[in-house]
């Protein structure tokens, strides 16, 4: 991505302000009281997630593919917790035994990755038998003319900001073999209409 991933790791948080602050870091942080043993977030960004694991995460592994985004994950590490490890690694290859996690956690990660299925399945493989997948994830919306308004703006959503804005996730994560525990569908704060459909949750495997 380059030049364009560059500037979007400098502009993400500024862009992501307004949600963050109407309500979407609550959510990351409701999400993320349930986080412990083992825990691997995939996908961290510049690791907003960062300031919300609490004293049960016995150890936190970071990953993130993009260098820009890397950098500013790594700095953040530093300052808010420096005993987290930080990787770089894409979701769909992860550089980790079978059966290393307790936890997996995914926010905002899912509809930007290359091939969804196999993020899914190489989340499966790293956790124990039983461990959680915690989801935040932007989705198709299950209302018809919204999903078809947010097909017309797809191609427009992945060349600004390098995501699908109409993927149907929660079915992807069931048809990788995760069992859903707990959903919650609600809608991403002072958000474009066509993303702002958003499922929160967890699902075991």
């Amino acid at each position: 991505m380059g030049i364009r991933s560059g500037i979007y790791a400098m502009a993400y948080d500024r862009l992501a302000r307004r949600s963050e602050e109407a309500g979407l870091r609550e959510m990351r942080r409701d999400l993320l009281a349930g986080a412990r043993g083992r825990v691997l977030e995939i996908g961290a960004g510049t690791g907003a997630n960062l300031p919300f694991y609490g004293p049960d995460v016995e150890w936190l592994v970071v990953t993130e593919p993009e260098p820009p985004m890397l950098r500013r994950l790594q700095q953040r590490a530093r300052e808010r917790v420096p005993w987290a490890r930080v990787l770089r690694a894409p979701a769909e290859d992860l550089p980790f035994d079978d059966a290393s996690f307790d936890v997996v956690v995914s926010t905002l990660v899912l509809c930007g990755v290359d091939d969804q299925g196999r993020a899914l399945r190489e989340a499966r493989r790293v956790l124990v038998s039983g461990g959680r997948l915690l989801f935040l994830e932007h989705v198709r919306s299950p209302e018809p003319r919204l999903a078809r308004m947010q097909d017309r703006m797809n191609r427009l959503n992945r060349i600004v900001v390098g995501c699908d804005c109409n993927r149907p996730t929660l079915d992807a994560i069931e048809s990788e073999g995760f069992a859903v525990s707990r959903l919650v569908r609600t809608v991403m704060p002072e958000a474009p209409k066509f993303v702002r459909p958003l499922i929160v949750g967890a699902a075991a495997c």
